[in-house]
């Protein structure tokens, strides 16, 4: 595989996303408040877009939908 890039060497790994970081018993986060935290417009579409992220990390098992809208860590 000469060319591609091996995500368990440090030395040729992407770096890493933003890391979003929850403060302790801030309870569940919405779209915005993501945007908000990553410093994003708030713009529909940007909170459109982050709100579908969301939906594919719950898919991933991941975080949690709470409640319609409302995501927290998987425990």
């Amino acid at each position: 595989m000469e060319g591609r890039a091996d995500p368990r060497d440090p030395h040729t790994a992407p770096a890493p996303g933003p890391r979003l970081r929850a403060p302790p018993g801030t309870g569940p986060l919405r779209a915005r408040d993501v945007c908000e935290a990553l410093d994003r417009e708030l713009l529909p579409k940007d909170i459109e877009g982050t709100h579908a992220k969301l939906k594919r990390l719950v898919k991933l098992d991941v975080l949690t939908e709470i409640d319609a809208g409302s995501f927290t860590r998987k425990q």
